[in-house]
Formats: C-alpha cells, sequence, structure tokens
C-alpha cells in the first residue's frame, strides 16, 4: 500500500504542489482581508487545501490518463506511471473519481459560489490535457486552469468576485504560461514529430524564450497592480522585487543555446517564487492586523 501510495503522489507530481497551493492561500488571505475585514479561519483554509489536492489530483491523473500514448513515445514520459506499467487505466479512473469527489466534498463546505462554479472548474481541468491536439496557446490554458486555484481561495472565503480578484488571476495565469513555455522547450522536437501543439513547437526556442519573458512582464506588472488594490504594504512589496528577481534569474540561466538548467528554471524558481510572495503576504497581513 506505501509503494502504491507512493507512484500515485509520483504520478500527480505533488512536489509541484508548491506551484499553486501557497497561491490559493494567499488568494484566500487577500479576499477574506479585502472583502471581510479579517483574516480566514483555519477551518475555511483546511477545506481550501482539500478542494485543492482534490482539485490538482483529478487534474493530473485526467492528464496521464488522456496522454498516456504520447507518454509513452516520448523518451523523457515513457517511464510515467500508466506507461511503464506501474499503474493500471482503471485504478488511475478510480482516483480521478475520488478526487473529485473530494473537490465537490470541500467545495459544498465553503459556500453556495464555489458549488456554482465548479463546472466551469472541472471543465477546465478536463479541456487542458486535450488542447496540445489543437491549439499552441495550450501554455495559456494551463495558466488559466492553475491560477483558478488563487481565484477559487478569494471565492471560498468572501462568495464574490471582483475586480481584485481577477486581477490576481491574470497575473498567475501568465506566470504560469511563461514557465511552462520554458518547461516545453525541451520537447520541441518530439511535438512537431507528433504533430502536437505548444508555442516552441511553432515559433521556436529562441522566439518562445522572448513570448515567455513578456508573459512575466505582464505577471510583474500583475503583482504592481494587486498592491494598489488591496490592504498590501510594504512586507508584500519586499517579497513582490525578491519575485522580480527570481523571475530575471530563471530567464537569465535558459537561452536557445543552453538548456541544460531548465529544470531549475521551471521548478526550483518557481517554487521558491510563490513561497516567497505567500509568506511575505502573510507577514504584511499579519502585522496590520494584529
Amino acid at each position: 500500500m506505501f509503494k502504491k501510495t507512493v507512484i500515485f503522489l509520483n504520478m500527480i507530481k505533488f512536489e509541484h504542489t508548491v506551484f499553486a497551493l501557497p497561491f490559493a492561500f494567499m488568494g484566500a488571505l487577500l479576499g477574506s482581508v479585502a472583502v471581510n475585514g479579517h483574516l480566514p479561519s483555519w477551518a475555511q483554509i483546511g477545506w481550501v487545501l482539500l478542494a485543492m489536492f482534490g482539485a490538482r489530483s483529478a487534474a493530473m491523473g485526467l492528464n496521464r490518463l488522456i496522454d498516456r500514448v504520447s507518454d509513452k513515445k516520448n523518451p523523457r514520459t515513457a517511464g510515467r506511471a500508466i506507461p511503464a506499467g506501474l499503474l493500471r487505466i482503471s485504478e488511475v479512473v478510480i482516483f480521478v473519481i475520488v478526487s473529485f469527489i473530494l473537490l465537490f466534498w470541500a467545495a459544498s463546505e465553503l459556500n453556495p459560489l464555489s458549488v456554482k462554479l465548479l463546472p466551469i472548474a472541472v471543465f477546465m481541468l478536463v479541456i487542458y490535457s486535450y488542447t496540445k491536439r489543437f491549439t499552441w496557446l495550450c501554455h495559456v490554458v494551463l495558466g488559466l486552469t492553475i491560477a483558478l486555484a488563487p481565484l477559487g481561495g478569494w471565492v471560498a472565503v468572501t462568495g464574490v468576485v471582483d475586480a481584485s480578484a481577477i486581477v490576481f488571476y491574470l497575473t498567475i495565469t501568465f506566470w504560469v504560461a511563461g514557465f511552462d513555455i520554458i518547461y516545453a522547450c525541451q520537447d520541441m522536437e518530439f511535438d512537431r514529430k507528433e504533430g502536437l501543439f505548444s508555442i516552441p513547437a511553432r515559433f521556436g526556442i529562441a522566439n518562445s524564450l522572448k513570448i515567455a519573458r513578456t508573459f512575466h512582464i505582464i505577471t510583474a506588472i500583475g503583482f504592481v497592480a494587486l498592491f494598489q488594490m488591496t490592504h498590501l504594504g510594504w512586507w508584500y512589496v519586499t517579497g513582490m522585487i525578491i519575485a522580480y528577481l527570481i523571475l530575471f534569474y530563471e530567464h537569465a540561466i535558459v537561452s536557445p543555446k543552453d538548456l541544460s538548467r531548465l529544470q531549475t528554471a521551471f521548478f526550483l524558481m518557481n517554487g521558491v517564487l510563490s513561497i516567497v510572495v505567500f509568506s511575505f503576504t502573510l507577514v504584511d497581513l499579519l502585522v496590520s492586523h494584529r
């Protein structure tokens, strides 16, 4: 059972939760302070955590099911659980169903708007895995899907979607889309060979890195806009500046001629960025609401 659990956690890339979860909590914190005038309760944070785990597990399980044929062909992904025979398709189907049940349960414990918006979230979670088959904008769709985490955190504790929530949503959308473009550069030749769509396959590595840089400039602007629209102070600004330095470094260590540090740019730098921005936002709100 322990071995099987480890395989499931590896399948859903549990360590990549660090990308979305801090921003989901940040959305809950900012939304509660901006709309309710106080920090969220521990119960609300707990249900947000369960909703996040359910949504992400369902999304990754679906992605592995839908991509199992191409994953088996790609040397980089051939060792994943399904193509490697470590998990049966039926096991993953059950895992996805249970994950969706967990998501629905958590949403029902939060507020009515969370439940009403679930069909949109489920649609995005499902459609993303198919987008590489028909559009090179798949990276943007991934961004729009993962950014549901901060938007969902906001809605979970407020029951409303306002301008600040939308700005936060779009900020994270372009952050995710940008680093996913960088990550996709390693599969450019495979995508072209298999007729799959991606920005690197369509525009080449050099232009793709420029597009990723542009997306992250939009992210930087979004963080400034969020500062101006919410109850944030200089602790947040400090975290924002560190995030800018991380983004700059991320783009500095990859180039069209050298992708050897791509994994560092993709995982380490963006994981650190999400934790830094959340941590400084948390300190900022705790200091202002002592």
